[in-house]
């Protein structure tokens, strides 16, 4: 890295060590913004699973610096963070929130908070920061809000970008119209709350760092976070073979009747220039029901994925898409438009276009990529009222499957992979919060595709019901299986049972059922992929 002549006050260059320490500054304030949502949280998806994620951005809202939280998540929150400071003019004790897919956000339930920084003498933003969190109920048709929809006004209550929080005062007003539209209005204000705690940590500590190394320097030092990130990029590019790499992947169906819907990618890579171009023309038109994804889901997508080609210790920041441009038909199932529905198009949707993505890169650097992972976040969502207390109840959960093996590497059993980062709700906890009981929990044996190496096992779990519920899925791979690559074989495809009265019924992957109290919902996730032919 070249130095570049710094305004800091001791009127030194900056150094390698100085970037490399304000690398590391930034990204601990977004692990303290974590911690703090994480432990002043209410409900167990946010502090037992840990589905949230905060970022740092600088004045011009590119992200400089993200926690090491959920890839579906920091990918697509630079588009929130546009779109609020877009709408809106923060001012100091600002803070805004917003959900709306359609203006940067994933799907309805994960509701982000914006904040911005200022030096002490400016009111011009040195930093933003933004705090997301996936809400286990939002409202809409189904508890959980995360059922098959027709439309996006089904799913849930839609957020524009507006203040949550003007000049250090809560919007009562706001914050009632949104707890009056959600099944849990208590977990959900504690839940906000703790969103706003998170950003009142990036006030504090952001403040910190303008004034050690005030407001010319840190663009200074931003700019060369941004650029370095970029340099990686290219450089691993221009390590690839030239080419166009193409492949093709499948969701089983929507949920409405429609058969498989196929993802298609071309990759085009020129080492010469280090550049790269993704396409996805030639996917499914969107759909109606939930299983659209946002532009938004697919440039996190992409994002992930280009970002798990770099050192593990590359900063994630806005310069490393620089090199890479994307192409996503609107109206398409990878960039959907209004009213499409969108809540599985964050959390399926958003898998199979890293299964395609890793699919085409493959073919360039066959070695490196491994085998499908169980592709599916296996969503249960569970709604009723809870007989212990006569309230209302929304248990949402993803289900861990198998991770694909790879050159060298057999695949993890019953891991969370690729768009989600998330953790288990510990059965303690679940059975404390929820009027549910967990009988079984376990791996599932042989799920996962046998090869040179071997793809992980995916999960077995069983949940009794302990009162009459709403049961909602959204799961994929019921019906394809993750691909093996290099002669490796597929792993085994989900199966989801509902036991009522001594019965035993297989469900779709997408459905939505009343069940009643004592049945049982059994899922048994997807194996990963193996990798490599037995030798």
């Amino acid at each position: 890295m070249s130095p570049t002549e710094s305004t800091m006050p001791y009127q030194k260059p900056i150094s390698l060590i100085d970037v490399s320490i304000f690398k590391s500054a930034t990204h601990s304030i977004a692990e303290e913004m974590g911690a703090a949502l994480r432990r002043t949280a209410f409900s167990p998806n946010i502090k037992e699973r840990r589905d949230y994620s905060c970022a740092v951005f600088d004045g011009d809202g590119q992200v400089i610096a993200m926690g090491d939280h959920m890839p579906v998540h920091l990918g697509s929150m630079p588009m929130s963070v546009k779109a609020a400071i877009t709408a809106l003019t923060l001012e100091r004790g600002d803070i805004a929130i917003l959900n709306d897919p359609y203006q940067g956000g994933t799907h309805l339930p994960d509701i982000t908070m914006v904040v911005a920084i200022f030096s002490a003498t400016s009111e011009t933003p040195v930093f933003y920061a933004a705090a997301r969190a996936h809400h286990a109920d939002v409202g809409g048709q189904y508890p959980g809000s995360m059922g098959l929809c027709r439309e996006i006004y089904q799913e849930g209550l839609r957020i524009p970008p507006v203040k949550i929080v003007r000049r250090g005062e809560i919007n009562s007003d706001l914050l009632r119209m949104i707890l009056d539209n959600v099944r849990t209005p208590l977990e959900r204000e504690g839940d906000l709350q703790a969103q706003i705690g998170a950003c009142h940590v990036a006030e504090l500590r952001l403040a910190e760092l303008i004034a050690k190394y005030q407001p010319a320097t840190i663009r200074l030092l931003c700019g060369e976070l941004l650029n370095y990130s970029e340099r990686l990029t290219r450089a691993e590019l221009s390590r690839m073979p030239a080419g166009s790499f193409e492949a093709e992947d499948v969701l089983d169906d929507d949920g409405a009747g429609s058969a498989a819907l196929p993802i298609h990618v071309r990759i085009d890579l020129d080492p010469a220039t280090a550049t790269a171009h993704i396409d996805f023309s030639g996917s499914s038109p969107q759909v109606a029901s939930s299983l659209n994804a946002v532009l938004a889901i697919t440039y996190s997508a992409v994002y992930y994925v280009f970002r798990c080609l770099l050192p593990v210790d590359a900063p994630a920041t806005a310069g490393l898409m620089r090199p890479v441009t994307l192409t996503a038909p609107k109206g398409s199932i990878v960039n959907a438009e209004l009213p499409g529905p969108v809540a599985g198009g964050n959390v399926e949707t958003s898998q199979r276009i890293v299964d395609v993505l890793l699919r085409a890169l493959a073919k360039a650097i066959p070695e490196r990529i491994p085998a499908a992972s169980s592709g599916t976040m296996s969503n249960l969502t569970i709604g009723g009222v809870d007989p212990r207390s006569g309230s209302s109840f929304a248990y949402y959960e993803t289900t861990a499957g198998g991770m694909g093996a790879m050159s060298g590497w057999d695949g993890l059993s019953g891991v969370h992979t690729h768009m989600t980062n998330s953790l288990n709700t510990p059965v303690e906890a679940l059975e404390y919060a929820y009027p549910l009981r967990v009988l079984r929990y376990s791996y599932r044996p042989g799920s996962g595709g046998r090869g040179l190496h071997r793809g992980g096992n995916g999960l077995i779990k069983e949940v009794e019901l302990l009162a009459d519920a709403q049961v909602t899925l959204l799961a994929d791979r019921q019906k394809t299986a993750p691909y093996g690559l290099n002669g490796g074989e597929p792993g085994m495809p989900g199966k989801i049972s509902h036991l009522h009265n001594g019965e035993t019924t297989q469900l779709p992957g997408k459905c939505s059922i009343p069940a009643a109290k004592g049945d049982v919902i059994r899922l048994e996730t997807p194996g990963g992929g193996g990798w490599g032919q037995i030798l």
